[in-house]
């Protein structure tokens, strides 16, 4: 976690000969899981101390309950939402990395890549910025969206 993922994609690409999407996402996935898997931790140890899980275990429920009845279900909302962020956060990433000419190789065609193409072109092809940054920004929005939704439709909290 104390290693910044765009400087070590950075690093990977300029050791390796030939810059490959799978190679950016494998850094991105393998960098990635920690700051969920620091969520989920937070979140399960936050659950577990809540009065409910006392509850349940005086009544006699087995470990077992406790933890799929209990505790994942409430502790489930947040990290979803976090995963959610993970992945706008990832095509953000790829996205800049492309933009910035560091990214996949040019006969793979990504929305930073034509980007960079628009900006180069004259000021009459305009739409060559437009669409991949609206593309971008509703694949991110789309991916927040759904987070926030999940979370709305899985928190126990929130049922009536």
């Amino acid at each position: 976690m104390c290693f910044p993922t765009f400087f070590l994609i950075l690093t990977v690409i300029a050791f390796l000969d030939q810059r490959s999407i799978l190679n950016i996402m494998l850094i991105i996935g393998l960098t990635g899981w920690t700051g969920t898997a620091l969520v989920i931790r937070g979140e399960i140890f936050k659950q577990r101390s809540l009065d409910y899980v006392a509850a349940a275990r005086a009544l006699g429920a087995s470990r077992a309950r406790v933890v799929f009845r209990h505790i994942l279900p409430n502790a489930l909302a947040p990290v979803l939402v976090g995963i959610s962020f993970s992945i706008a956060g990832a095509i953000a990433m790829e996205s800049g990395l492309s933009f910035l000419g560091i990214g996949v190789a040019s006969p793979t065609a990504t929305w930073g890549e034509l980007l960079l193409e628009g900006r180069d072109s004259p000021l009459p092809n305009w739409w060559l910025s437009i669409f991949p940054g609206l593309a971008i920004f509703a694949a991110m929005t789309a991916y927040n969206l759904i987070g926030e939704g999940l979370r709305d439709a899985m928190d126990p909290r929130l049922r009536k």
